[in-house]
């Protein structure tokens, strides 16, 4: 039986690389399936999945919103905060209510850590779009007022000089009395529910994702691989945040947490329509 090609993006991130560390490595079958990893930053892997480019991707939980038509979402490989998440950093401390009115360097119109700053602080109509590795630079060296950081720059801000003045993390627990603040998620194309195929795919991700919570040490070094000088201390830290137990099943917090996140962006008009949650089971 010929091999059915599978392309899975994903951010060339640690935790993504950790998720995916026994697929790209092949330690664990496959069957049917051959898997070519397209790594792209997420607001990339965002504006592809409105073109249903990839059978499976990482897409913003944000993002979702304008994908459903397209892809469900599948019940694990979510990455969340539990009081944690993107922050806003800047050269001196500022007043979050400022922030509308500066010029702010986000990684993305459709990431969720943008929809979760305009909750926070009200719609940004000008945001500055800069790829997510580049963000810290850009607020260093005077070309942004603050920036939105999202994966392992929530860490190093401070080695630039950088103070943090906003945490959506806390903001999130705050606002919702402790729901896990939702980041990113695992979809899969639609078209693929045909043959049962949906199902495999989904068993074989999640699996993946046990590998490597199971073989943590060999996983951490491939994942330390996509660290951008973080060093296996950081790293780890890193892939602790979003790599864990709420990577391999939602729950029935996160679940409500990411029903939750967008019906407040689209009460807020920030979301234009009403999004109904479709997860494979």
């Amino acid at each position: 039986m010929a091999e059915r090609l599978i392309r899975l993006g994903h951010s060339p991130d640690p935790d993504d690389a950790f998720m995916f560390y026994a697929l790209a490595e092949e330690r664990i079958p496959t069957g049917k399936f051959r898997f070519e990893h397209v790594l792209r930053d997420i607001e990339t892997l965002n504006e592809w999945a409105g073109e249903g480019r990839l059978e499976v991707t990482a897409v913003s939980v944000h993002a979702y919103a304008y994908l459903a038509d397209g892809y469900r979402l599948l019940p694990h490989g979510a990455s969340m905060g539990d009081r944690y998440g993107p922050i806003v950093v800047a050269s001196s401390a500022l007043d979050p209510s400022e922030l509308p009115r500066l010029r702010v360097a986000v990684p993305g119109r459709l990431t969720s850590a943008f929809l979760q700053l305009q909750l926070a602080v009200g719609a940004i109509a000008d945001p500055l779009i800069v790829p997510f590795d580049e963000i810290l630079d850009v607020v260093a060296g005077g070309s942004a007022d603050a920036g939105l950081v999202i994966h392992e720059g929530q860490l190093t801000y401070e080695r630039l000089g950088l103070v943090s003045v906003l945490d959506l993390g806390e903001w999130w627990h705050e606002e919702t009395g402790g729901l896990p603040l939702p980041l990113g998620a695992n979809a899969i194309r639609r078209d693929l529910d045909e043959g049962g195929a949906s199902s495999e795919l989904s068993r074989l991700l999640h699996a993946s994702i046990a590998y490597g919570l199971e073989h943590r040490e060999d996983a951490l070094a491939y994942a330390e691989r996509f660290g951008r000088g973080l060093g296996r201390d950081l790293a780890d830290r890193f892939v602790g945040m979003y790599v864990n137990d709420r990577t391999l099943d939602y729950g029935d917090d996160g679940r409500e947490a990411v029903a939750e996140l967008l019906r407040r962006g689209h009460a807020a008009g920030l979301i234009p329509h009403a999004v109904e949650l479709d997860f494979v089971e």
